[in-house]
């Protein structure tokens, strides 16, 4: 299977400047793909007298190519078969004694042999490196001929452009001229990428090789792209098996260490010296760079370079955090709105004003004295930036903003699917994945062994229901308890507040008696923020690994099924501190002289006296803002860094440093792409910026500001993630998608959660609705004067429990009655201390406005979505237009095909009927017609084709 080694390269030096980093050593053949193994080889002792197997190799610069090369080579397989078993089997090898170690490498090397042959069976040329080392990292380089990538993209059905070109028809009228002004304005934020011609769109239709004549085939060498050529390549990698441990594909032989890594290359240096072009400094210049922070993504060039599925992931990026700017405006304005009308405020004034002298109870026991309400001022004040009727016009405007965003979306996606001809697209057959395989061998056996000739064969093929219960079980616990740990830690959070509040209540200092709250509510979000961030991590590698127990049969199952545990486990994870402050801090305190204890002693924890919602908005902007700098960026940027550089370090410990003369010094593209990062797909980018969306959606109603903070974070997020891809990770296999899957579900999912939640926090959390209530029902006046003192109840400190009155207190003998927040009865009430009839009165409100608000956002969102059609107008019409361009097309060619025929019949027929007109001639030319090399119909295809 070695048809020859490159000749003129045994002796001498190799001149260098014919070798290319992207190209076999011949300088013609495309490198497409690249494998990565470690070689570790036994030392051999050799009996007296007989030469080294070394010395009988030939030379040690010599690079072993299979499947192609010089015609010789080609002539000659089975002399070369015997010689490639010769270079093995010298004498002076077979004394040899084999180690544990020896024998695994000898098992593994046996495997690739096997492995690299039935790739040179199915079409493959392979270049492997000159064995000069004892042991060390080696490469297996792969190219493609145009007879497989032929028979390949015909049978993968891969679109590709035909000969003919056919006009967009654009929309006319005010849109289009709307368009070429945004055009003209946007002209300098426009990357300097190549543009392809917007008003003429090439034909493309699945690749066959008997319509070869369709195809616009200037080079052969060109006509498949990188990426499509790598794509090939790798399918042909996944299907080919070894009957070594009955492995299926090059999954299994990197999962059992055959192989260490599979990729294709990079197109070259993104930046350097020299003044060659390719795809990858390209969008480094354009895209990777953060000095190109203001411009627009080159999605096209994207798409081109690292396929379909990475291109939506960054089409959908590049939509989001366009729209997180109207939000980000009508945000600001909103808080805003705050801060003018903060000094007409009423209820803040009231309490803000000393004159007014509310006398409240003590925060705690023994230690604690009364105090007044006007201490709490600045709390109030700071209470009213979030908390305004402005901030229910923004969260109706963010659930509709939400709806316009999905709509958007697919409006999108359905114009760069017919960019892209991916309208039509079938989801392919997809090979089972390594761990499937070997978990059904292992039933196979046992089936072999158990059962009897009886059984079933189908059972044998599949793994079932009853054999996936342990892992099923597995994730179930192991989610719950998970789920249970992140409560854990939450109430762990809570019982911090509640001891540090006492301890801090019992200090001798004045100022430290006074900041309690501040200093428990920071300290507790910085404390949730790092349990985040850890469990996040944590939470990670555990839905990985619950998704490994279930065996899932292909690739697309295993992602589907690890974005919704990682996202259930990271939801829960991020999102639960701050539940707990919206809507279940406060509510279970209980009244002065009936407190509700955590532990002997130990109150539950209040509310400020502003309410919860400005704690929530502390709660939520720490979390989001550190999450987004701390995981989303510093994270991206040093943990793979660090990974980098302990692969370097472990390569060089494993691998002795050789003086290897026959190298070239420059190191080639495989040697530098298999430095890089290898990539582990989108889910940990999808997953950040989901996350992201919930901050932005789910509570928006307590901070408005947070779109401009997520707006800041993704100017930054998509040039680290374009760095990330072009400069510091493998270049991915191109994967062709239509849509972006199971994260369309989980922000649709997220969007209608918003409307509810915003409305609870509306509702429950802010004083919405009791200012409401006070205003249009109690107030005199119809005016807000008032309402602290309507919101405030009475209580008679006689009441207190023995031992829980303030001690040393200064005015403990001048105050009778003391207030605290609720609607209550007053202690002179025959019903004392019982709910009072405006408590009922605002409950009702307040769960008529959450049956309102969502019913009324919900059918909002549901007439926008019907307003706005999935599908573009002039997408549909051109989808429409091409279907009948490509039959008119096909019916013109088959016309001109059938003329021609006819013309070759009529030519033979003139021909003949010059001559004898017997039966003998006529059955001689019935012979010639189908037999004949010229003019015949058999060969009208050849001579077709050629034309």
């Amino acid at each position: 299977i070695i048809n020859n080694y490159l000749g003129g390269m045994q002796g001498g030096a190799v001149d260098k400047a014919t070798l290319s980093s992207m190209h076999f050593r011949d300088s013609k053949r495309k490198v497409d793909y690249v494998l990565a193994y470690h070689c570790r080889k036994r030392l051999a002792r050799h009996r007296p007298g007989v030469a080294s197997p070394e010395l009988t190799r030939g030379s040690a610069s010599s690079a072993l190519v299979w499947n192609g090369g010089s015609g010789k080579g080609r002539a000659e397989p089975q002399r070369q078969r015997g010689g490639r078993r010769g270079l093995r089997e010298r004498p002076g090898a077979e004394a040899m004694e084999l180690g544990p170690l020896d024998a695994l490498e000898e098992e593994k090397r046996r495997q690739r042999e096997e492995y690299e042959r039935h790739l040179v069976e199915a079409g493959l040329e392979i270049e492997t490196d000159p064995e000069s080392k004892s042991q060390g990292l080696r490469f297996v380089r792969i190219h493609a001929p145009w007879q497989v990538l032929s028979r390949e993209a015909e049978l993968l059905k891969i679109k590709m452009p035909t000969k003919k070109m056919y006009e967009i028809t654009e929309e006319g009228g005010i849109l289009k001229t709307l368009n070429e002004i945004w055009c003209k304005l946007t002209k300098p934020l426009q990357p300097q990428v190549p543009q392809e011609n917007t008003n003429m769109k090439s034909l493309s239709y699945p690749f066959s090789r008997e319509k070869i004549y369709l195809y616009n085939i200037k080079d052969k060498d060109t006509f498949f792209d990188n990426a499509t050529r790598s794509r090939i390549v790798r399918e042909i990698l996944k299907r080919t098996s070894t009957k070594a441990k009955n492995s299926m594909g090059i999954g299994t032989l990197i999962a059992n260490n055959v192989y260490d890594a599979a990729y294709p290359l990079h197109d070259g240096e993104y930046e350097g010296q020299n003044d060659d072009m390719n795809d990858r400094k390209l969008l480094y210049q354009e895209w990777a760079r953060y000095g190109a922070f203001y411009k627009f993504q080159p999605i096209d060039l994207i798409r081109k370079y690292f396929g379909e599925k990475i291109g939506l992931y960054f089409a959908w990026l590049g939509l989001y955090t366009e729209f997180l700017i109207p939000s980000s405006l009508v945000g600001i304005i909103v808080f805003l709105y705050g801060c003018v009308t903060i000094e007409s405020d009423i209820p803040s004034k009231e309490m803000c004003d000393q004159r007014n002298a509310f006398t409240m109870c003590p925060l705690c026991e023994k230690f604690c004295d009364y105090w007044n309400l006007s201490s709490a001022c600045a709390t109030a004040r700071a209470s009213h930036l979030f908390d305004n009727p402005a901030t229910v016009f923004f969260s109706i405007f963010m659930a509709l903003w939400a709806t316009m965003f999905l709509e958007q979306w697919k409006r999108l996606q359905m114009r760069l699917s017919y960019s892209w001809d991916l309208t039509g697209l079938e989801e392919e057959e997809e090979h089972p994945r390594p761990e499937y395989e070997t978990k059904l061998l292992q039933k196979k056996l046992t089936n072999k062994n158990l059962t009897t000739e009886n059984s079933n064969e189908e059972e044998k093929e599949k793994l079932t229901w009853s054999d996936r219960i342990p892992g099923y079980a597995a994730n179930f616990g192991l989610i719950l308890f998970m789920i249970m740990l992140t409560f854990s830690a939450v109430f762990g959070v809570i019982v911090y507040r509640i001891t540090t509040a006492a301890a801090l209540s019992f200090s001798t200092n004045e100022t430290t008696r006074s900041n309690v709250r501040v200093t428990v509510t920071a300290t507790a979000v910085i404390i949730n923020l790092v349990v985040i961030l850890i469990l996040d991590e944590i939470y990670g590698a555990v839905a990985k690994w619950l998704t490994e127990i279930e065996v899932p049969k292909t690739e697309k199952t295993f992602e589907e099924r690890l974005i919704l545990k990682a996202f259930l486990l990271k939801f829960v994870n991020s999102y639960a501190p701050i539940f707990y402050v919206a809507f279940f801090k406060g509510r279970f305190v209980g009244r002065p002289g009936h407190y509700v204890y955590v532990f002997d002693g130990y109150r539950m924890e209040e509310c400020a006296p502003g309410g919860c919602l400005m704690e929530l908005c502390i709660q939520l902007s720490i979390i989001m803002l550190g999450k987004q700098l701390i995981q989303n960026n510093l994270f991206e940027i040093g943990i793979p860094k660090l990974k980098k550089l302990f692969r370097k370090l472990k390569d060089e410990r494993t691998e002795p440093k050789e003086m290897d003369t026959n190298q070239s010094k420059d190191p080639q593209q495989w040697d530098l792409d298999y430095t890089l990062e290898p990539f582990t797909g989108l889910t940990p980018e999808y997953m950040e910026m989901i996350i992201q969306f919930g901050f932005v959606t789910l509570f928006v109603a307590s901070f408005p500001l947070a779109p401009l903070f997520a707006l800041l974070n993704n100017v930054i997020e998509v040039r680290l993630d374009a760095k990330k891809f072009v400069t510091e990770l493998r270049r991915p296999d191109t994967v062709r998608a239509k849509d972006i899957g199971i994260w369309y579900n989980i922000l649709s999912g997220i969007g209608k959660l918003s409307v509810i939640i915003n409305a609870f926090v509306i509702a429950v959390t802010s004083d919405f609705i009791p200012r409401l209530m006070y205003q249009y029902a109690y107030s005199q006046n119809g005016t807000m004067h008032g309402f602290i003192n309507h919101t405030l109840s009475y209580f008679n400190v006689s009441h207190l429990k023995a031992g829980t009155q303030p001690e040393n207190s200064p005015v403990a003998q001048e105050v009778l009655f003391c207030r605290f927040k609720d609607y209550r009865e007053p202690p002179w009430s025959p019903n004392q201390y019982e709910f009072s009839k405006q408590y009922w009165a605002v409950l009702s409100a307040r769960l008529a406005f959450v049956i309102l608000f969502q019913n009324l956002v919900m059918f909002l969102s549901v007439l926008v979505d019907w307003m706005i059609p999935d599908i573009p107008k002039d997408i549909s019409e051109q989808i429409k237009k091409e279907k009948s361009v490509l039959v008119d097309f096909f019916l013109k060619e088959e016309h001109e095909k059938l003329k021609l025929i006819e013309s070759f019949i009529a030519r033979d027929k003139q021909k003949h009927n010059s001559g004898s007109k017997g039966e003998r001639v006529r059955a001689a030319s019935f012979c010639q017609f189908n037999r004949s090399p010229k003019g015949s119909f058999a060969s009208f295809s050849s001579q077709h084709t050629e034309v």
